[in-house]
């Protein structure tokens, strides 16, 4: 079984990139070894009744000490690059204390890579705060900006041009939304106007840092990653389609559209006023600096009415949907990133960062058939050929993820990897999905 595109598809072509994804605490394990200090994650994994069965990250898939067999694990799938994260707790384990140990962890690991013929895609910061500056606030404090430049800095020295793509910050909407406004992930607070600061501040890091990044690290692109769910009306109405426009400038637009235009959505300013955050002069021309490229995180869709106020309600359909129980709708990946390039005029190239499904299947006779899987690789490879076709300049395509992990809140009941993980012995299997991935990659290098 292996992936099939339309003759000549832009997907088939060698400039093309593939490649998978993971983050540091979700893989890592090793969470005291060499230094590492306590991450927000950790902190919140060890708070009773915040994390599924009350699972943590401290051997998740043990990749620390397994870096060497899982590159060649990479290698084998054939994948173009791979895109992990660094652990900041693991890099500056005290305020202004750098930790060697933890530099040449991922220096073996870039270099690694390098050996193998496999791009590097480094992000700094995939979640994993430092608990030592939560306790000063974390994002509510602008402080912790002033802190990731430095961090990014110290990083994009080491590494500098070794490294083909450097990502500042991945998903602010969850980092900021889910952890500070909601409260479903760490540090685990739920409250609206420090929801709305730590987007701000997390933003304004992404923008400060740029410049530190660039004198390092110049032959490297340097940008960022978000994450969309973009809504789709119940009804045909003129309200649930205002509503379907409100929900998409609440959600990923929300970060994207200061990006590209220096100012948030008015439709959630107006809305929000009260939760608005603290803004200094010159941070919006900040946050608005160019990016090179533009990583986008696609999963599934929401479908919404309006209520009785005119604002997103989700409604829930019968549609088919993963094991999280999320919509698998390929077109709205299609839909979407057609609509954010028709929205902006100096909109870098894009590149699909994470894009994948959480298929529980377990093994059968030493086999892990996941079909499911397998359909929506198939179907959303599709809808960015769709895309492309269509006039949206999209570089490349990362699968989430290249194994089962620590998948935060959920903990380890969720399976989202190519690659099957035995936590119990650590052992890796490849899927039918990674199968998949080999045999397509195989054939496209044979065209």
């Amino acid at each position: 079984m292996t992936f099939e595109l339309p003759h000549n598809s832009p997907l088939t072509k060698p400039g093309f990139i593939y490649g998978v994804a993971t983050a540091a605490f979700q893989i890592e394990g090793a969470n005291t070894a060499d230094g590492r200090c306590e991450s927000i994650w950790d902190r919140f994994c060890a708070t009773p009744d915040k994390v599924h069965n009350g699972d943590d990250g401290a051997i998740a898939c043990d990749h620390y000490h397994r870096l060497e067999q899982d590159l060649d694990l990479i290698q084998s799938l054939g994948m173009d690059a791979y895109r992990f994260s660094v652990a900041w707790p693991r890099i500056e384990p005290a305020p202004d204390q750098w930790n060697e140990a933890g530099f040449e962890f991922y220096e073996r690991l870039i270099d690694g890579l390098i050996a193998r013929g496999i791009k590097p895609y480094l992000t700094l910061y995939h979640w994993d705060l430092p608990q030592y500056l939560e306790d000063k606030g974390g994002w509510i404090n602008r402080e912790t900006a002033y802190r990731f430049v430095r961090y990014a800095e110290k990083i994009t020295e080491r590494f500098g041009n070794k490294v083909v793509s450097y990502c500042t910050f991945n998903e602010p909407l969850c980092t900021a939304f889910v952890g500070y406004r909601w409260g479903i992930h760490a540090p685990g607070y739920a409250d609206h106007k420090l929801g709305y600061q730590a987007a701000h501040h997390v933003l304004l890091a992404h923008g400060l840092a740029l410049p530190y990044m660039r004198k390092n690290a110049p032959e490297a692109e340097h940008g960022i990653v978000l994450n969309f769910t973009p809504a789709y009306p119940h009804e045909d109405t003129a309200a649930d389609l205002e509503a379907v426009e409100y929900s998409d400038d609440a959600d990923g637009f929300w970060f994207l559209h200061p990006l590209m235009t220096a100012e948030y959505p008015s439709r959630v300013v107006q809305q929000d006023a009260v939760f608005m955050p603290v803004i200094l002069p010159g941070d919006m021309e900040i946050i608005a600096r160019p990016i090179d490229f533009l990583g986008i995180n696609y999963y599934s869709r929401r479908v919404v009415k309006a209520n009785a106020q005119g604002l997103p309600e989700q409604v829930h359909n019968e549609h088919p949907k993963t094991d999280i129980g999320w919509e698998i709708y390929p077109d709205g990946l299609t839909h979407l990133t057609q609509k954010i390039t028709r929205c902006y005029a100096r909109l870098p190239p894009l590149l699909i960062t994470e894009n994948g499904a959480a298929d529980n299947t377990e093994p059968e006779n030493g086999e892990i058939n996941d079909t499911m899987r397998v359909n929506y690789y198939q179907q959303h490879l599709l809808a960015v050929h769709n895309a492309i076709e269509s006039g949206v300049d999209i570089r490349g395509y990362f699968a989430w993820s290249l194994m089962d992990n620590f998948e935060w809140a959920y903990g380890y009941s969720m399976r989202f990897g190519i690659v099957y993980v035995d936590y119990q012995n650590q052992q890796r299997t490849l899927k039918r999905s990674g199968q998949s991935w080999q045999q397509f990659l195989q054939h496209r290098t044979t065209r």
